[in-house]
């Protein structure tokens, strides 16, 4: 009975936690970028299936908990690929995101940057976005490799074409003190960031645009395709691309330029780069999960307010069905 009122029932595949609360998003998401995951042992691991399995075939040994199971699939989640079974590179997993996307955000971020180490540090970023991307793909769809190099070209030539050409501007602008060139130089990572990832988002599915994309009903069934849903989950997919980078990206900089007017930094500057490090990681570790939490990965459209699209690739519009349907939304 404590247990119960702890852990909820577990459930294969699905979240522990309610995804329908911001509360119950943000558990998940620090669940899913957990680093320790990255620490698991292969026999931890093995042990894990292992477990897991038992439970599909109804064939659990007497004294597993509800708290075990939902720990093997958490650890199960974090390794092995969904769609193809196979291990996930450390460097690519999300548990992995933090701790070495963290180096790369301290790159974006260092001040007094030339064109080559803009160039340098937007290119690493966009890099190790892509390989993540393409690691946690969903495989169920085969998707050419030709779409990911085409949305990777996009995003490092929109995210180095927008931070060099912001640098040339803010260097040509004389009205700016040399103080305040360098504060403003250190926001430049996010419009580029920002403008990459909406960039990769259009490349990567514009197909979708055209082919439509699946719609389910208020239960989860598959109810049919529809193109004007495609348009509102990849404006939503782009919003949160925007969104997302923003707390990672503006906080550190802020706080940096608060930190840097302290008695204890301007008596000591080499202390600025490993205070610079720690207030990246803990923007990346803790602002980023509440910025994802803030979305619901599925998206809601009502359907009779789209007119006559819908009711075409909707079965039984006319019928006994809810008027919801859901749009599940890419949050990678």
């Amino acid at each position: 009975m404590a247990e119960s009122t702890v852990c909820p029932p577990f459930r294969l595949v699905e979240s522990r936690f309610d995804q329908g609360s911001f509360f119950g998003r943000l558990m998940h998401f620090l669940n899913v970028i957990d680093p320790r995951t990255l620490f698991v042992s292969e026999k931890r691991l093995n042990e894990c299936l292992k477990l897991l399995d038992q439970f599909k075939n109804g064939s659990l040994p007497p004294g597993v908990t509800n708290v075990q199971l939902w720990e093997a699939q958490k650890i199960k989640q974090a390794i092995i690929h969904p769609d193809t079974g196979e291990k996930i590179p450390m460097p690519f997993r999300m548990s992995g995101f933090v701790p070495f996307g963290t180096p790369v955000v301290v790159g974006l971020l260092l001040p007094n940057q030339t064109f080559a180490s803009t160039i340098f540090w937007q290119w690493l970023n966009q890099s190790h976005n892509a390989c993540v991307n393409y690691c946690n793909r969903n495989a169920t769809k085969p998707t050419p490799m030709s779409t990911f190099f085409q949305g990777y070209l996009g995003a490092v030539s929109s995210a180095v074409t927008i931070a060099v050409g912001l640098n040339i501007l803010i260097k040509k602008a004389e009205h700016f003190s040399p103080a305040t060139r360098i504060l403003v130089q250190r926001f430049i990572p996010f419009p580029a960031v920002a403008s990459a990832n909406v960039c990769n988002v259009l490349l990567m599915r514009h197909t979708e645009l055209s082919e439509g994309i699946s719609v389910l009903d208020d239960k989860g069934n598959v109810v049919g395709t529809s193109k004007l849903a495609a348009r509102h989950a990849l404006m939503e997919t782009s919003l949160t691309r925007v969104v997302l980078p923003m707390p990672v990206l503006l906080l550190p900089p802020l706080v940096m330029a608060i930190l840097e007017r302290l008695p204890p930094l301007q008596k000591h500057p080499r202390l600025a780069l490993p205070v610079h490090s720690v207030v990246c990681l803990s923007a990346f570790g803790l602002a980023l999960p509440v910025a994802i939490s803030l979305f619901p990965q599925n998206s809601q459209i009502h359907r009779y307010s789209e007119g006559v699209d819908l009711c075409v690739f909707l079965p039984g519009c006319h019928g006994n069905r809810s008027q919801w349907a859901v749009v599940r939304r890419d949050m990678t």
